[in-house]
């Protein structure tokens, strides 16, 4: 044979979609799996003509799901992007919109089984710590995708996935603010330094001379300003102890400015070299979190919820998210757990092939 079957299930989870594997069916070496995904994905190419990725970020991204080797937690989630145009994937961060999919995906996998009409599966992303519940729609003990839930950024209604994130404070990083301080100015531009389920750095709209409200084409089309945020997060990234960032997606970026529709906040976010068309649910739980912290450059752009738990709207690109957190600010702001509601739907499954010459499908050496 020329090539090497793997099985997969295809889903999108929340914003994204992309293959999710069982640990078991890929090679247990980091750099072998990093060329079985680039090879799946088809990375290397604007088009990722070559293989599933649908040529950007979001369309490039990977769950592996194993039976979870912690007692809390049913399922282990491995995540990893793969980049659209460059043969390289990065291990580090995690995705909580590929998370949506994972309850599904691991009953799918026959990980899990289903309990009743609503399952509860607990997750531990493994990439980062975090401990997430998901309360997956099982009707009569059946696993069901339609639903009447809605998310921006997705036509139609699907089944709701109830999603509880825990531990995510600090969850790269160790703190809170990694820098140790509420505001840092990189280049004359003041930002916050925070780490609640992604490290991002965020930054006042006006201070790039933006409203906040542009549509991602045209932030993306704005290359001065992306040119200025890199530089901006490269050096954010050393002073959050995360070193050389250059090849990395953590620490994200966020740009924030007052509600323009009734919500908190708005917001616009990075991944980090392209504009976020949705929101990520990570990053949701950072902003959301920087927005309900006195003192950082979210100050002064919104009515800061002083009640816990409280719903924080997001205003982004393609429309809202909310996220109920449930917080204490009796010393700062301790983040005790953040809940969103998001959508998934398998979409195919089967195998995968990748060339034999990247992987004959033996175990490792």
């Amino acid at each position: 044979m020329t090539q090497t079957a793997i099985p997969y299930v295809f889903m999108r989870g929340g914003t994204s979609r992309g293959p999710y594997f069982n640990r078991a069916d890929l090679p247990e070496d980091l750099e072998k799996l990093a060329d079985v995904l680039v090879a799946a994905v088809g990375a290397g190419h604007a088009l990722n003509i070559d293989g599933i990725g649908g040529g950007a970020a979001v369309t490039t991204k990977v769950a592996i799901l194993s039976k979870s080797e912690e007692n809390w937690a049913d399922v282990d989630y491995f995540f990893a992007q793969v980049s659209v145009e460059e043969k390289f994937v990065d291990f580090k961060p995690t995705c909580g919109n590929i998370l949506s999919g994972v309850g599904a995906a691991a009953i799918e996998m026959g990980l899990v089984e289903p309990t009743g009409d609503t399952t509860e599966v607990k997750i531990r992303a493994t990439n980062t710590g975090a401990q997430v519940i998901a309360n997956v729609a099982t009707p009569g003990g059946t696993l069901a995708y339609e639903g009447d839930a809605a998310i921006a950024g997705v036509p139609g209604t699907a089944a709701p996935v109830q999603l509880k994130f825990m531990g995510v404070v600090g969850s790269a990083t160790g703190a809170l603010l990694p820098t140790g301080n509420l505001r840092d100015t990189f280049d004359g531009v003041e930002v916050t330094c925070m780490d609640v389920a992604m490290p991002v750095v965020l930054a006042r709209a006006e201070d790039f001379g933006l409203t906040g409200y542009e549509a991602a084409a045209d932030l993306d089309a704005n290359t001065d300003f992306f040119a200025r945020m890199e530089a901006i997060r490269l050096q954010a990234g050393v002073a959050m102890g995360m070193g050389d960032v250059t090849k990395s997606v953590t620490p994200k970026f966020a740009i924030l400015a007052p509600s323009q529709n009734g919500g908190t906040i708005a917001t616009r976010y990075f991944m980090p070299w392209k504009t976020h068309p949705t929101m990520a649910v990570t990053g949701a739980q950072c902003i959301a979190s920087c927005a309900l912290t006195p003192g950082t450059v979210a100050e002064g752009l919104l009515e800061r919820p002083s009640a816990s738990p409280a719903e924080v709207v997001l205003e982004h690109a393609s429309g809202t998210i909310d996220v109920l957190v449930d917080f204490s600010a009796e010393d700062g702001f301790d983040l005790n757990a953040a809940g969103l509601v998001r959508t998934a739907r398998k979409i195919a499954d089967g195998h995968v092939f990748v060339p034999s010459t990247v992987w004959n499908g033996e175990p490792d050496a």
